[in-house]
């Protein structure tokens, strides 16, 4: 039998895996570096560990969904991401089916729950 406290944490996870790709899409539709970036998800109460982030970053950039530029004006060079177009187009798409997801899913919790 499996114990219910890995069940939840195991659960957890896997529903902040999908949703922390959307809200690093919402995020990038200004250009963010990376720490930056991570700062804010941190604020708004989306911890991600830095070793997550940036791997994703690159994997988004690849799959075409992200764009970036270097900045080295400042002593430090940074690289700042940004959806591409197609990113913008997927980024709808994915809010649309959140949207629709998270309603139907709050009816069914709301009609077992009475």
């Amino acid at each position: 039998m499996i114990d219910s406290n890995d069940f939840v944490v195991n659960q957890t996870l896997e529903i902040r895996r999908g949703n922390i790709v959307l809200a690093i899409l919402a995020l990038l539709s200004t250009p963010r570096y990376g720490y930056g970036l991570l700062q804010t998800l941190e604020r708004s109460g989306v911890v991600i560990d830095a070793g997550t982030l940036y791997p994703m970053l690159r994997r988004l950039e690849k799959q075409g969904v992200l764009d970036s530029t270097w900045d080295s004006e400042d002593a430090r060079p940074r690289k700042y991401y940004r959806l591409s177009e197609d990113g913008q187009v997927m980024y709808g798409e994915l809010v649309q089916e959140w949207v629709l997801m998270t309603e139907n899913i709050s009816k069914i919790i709301n009609e077992e729950t009475r």
